[in-house]
């Protein structure tokens, strides 16, 4: 990883609807300085209360990451995230209009596209990247996730449904041998069918559809062709980078999950933050 901090070269804006709310809304990432990190500011709000990107500001994670702050809050985070910090963006100011990051097509690859588009500058100070002497182990039932101590870092992820569309799929992936761009960024959020209509009755989903998630029933995929054959657990990579993006600097280790969610993610990132950062 480079040793130095990057921000943006200038700002980008994406529109877009909410996978949850569906709302449309509209994000303006710009350059921050170094030591910022990456920031969320509610401009719809009084005063724009902002909400740092860090694992103290985790609200709720029920299918998908939320973070508050001053009464106010922004969900669905993790794939922006992902694409920020898997493009080695330190520091950004992510000004949005509403309470919800706009889904785009599902994935991090429109989000990676306008970073690129952006540029990317390295910053005068220092990026860290704290090394882990110890394991850490989280389990819930069959579901965990673990830290393992690691030269390099790494991430391993493994996913298993009875719909056969999916099945048992293993991926993993470093940034030392394959590029965030190509590897993981384009994988987009799947779902499974017969749950849609009691999730929506839950008031989650509103803004999801066939363009901006992969959907499944038990006779296979209902809106291919997939991105890659084993897209879902690439998608769920990608999510896990960015839950633990909000520790602010990736450390040294190799990430294991297995069966995992966006609540034990998070629950890793909780645990390792006063081991790696005190």
């Amino acid at each position: 990883m480079n040793s130095q901090q990057h921000t943006l070269a200038t700002h980008f804006e994406r529109s877009g609807i909410g996978l949850h709310s569906g709302l449309e809304s509209t994000v303006r990432v710009s350059p921050a300085e170094p030591g910022t990190g990456r920031y969320f500011v509610r401009i719809d709000l009084p005063h724009q209360p902002v909400i740092p990107a860090s694992i103290a500001f985790i609200s709720q994670t029920v299918l998908s990451t939320e973070l508050s702050h001053q009464q106010a809050s922004i969900r669905t985070v993790e794939h922006l995230l992902a694409a920020l910090s898997g493009m080695g963006i330190d520091n950004a100011r992510i000004e949005i209009n509403q309470a919800e990051v706009p889904l785009l097509d599902g994935s991090a690859w429109l989000w990676v596209e306008a970073i690129a588009q952006a540029g990317i500058v390295a910053q005068d100070a220092p990026r860290l990247q704290p090394r882990l002497n110890a394991p850490i182990w989280i389990h819930q039932g069959d579901a965990f996730v673990a830290a393992l101590p690691a030269d390099t870092l790494r991430f391993s992820y493994g996913i298993d449904f009875d719909i056969p569309a999916i099945g048992n799929q293993w991926y993993s992936w470093s940034p030392h041998t394959e590029p965030f761009t190509t590897a993981i960024a384009p994988a987009r959020t799947f779902g499974l069918a017969h749950q849609i209509e009691q999730l929506q009755h839950n008031g989650l989903i509103k803004g999801g559809s066939l363009n901006n998630a992969l959907v499944c029933d038990h006779q296979g995929w209902i809106n291919p062709p997939l991105r890659f054959s084993d897209e879902p657990v690439r998608h769920k990579l990608l999510d896990l980078i960015g839950d633990l993006s909000l520790l602010g600097a990736f450390p040294c280790v190799h990430v294991l999950a297995y069966k995992a969610s966006h609540r034990l993610h998070t629950q890793l990132a909780q645990r390792l933050a006063p081991v790696l950062f005190t």
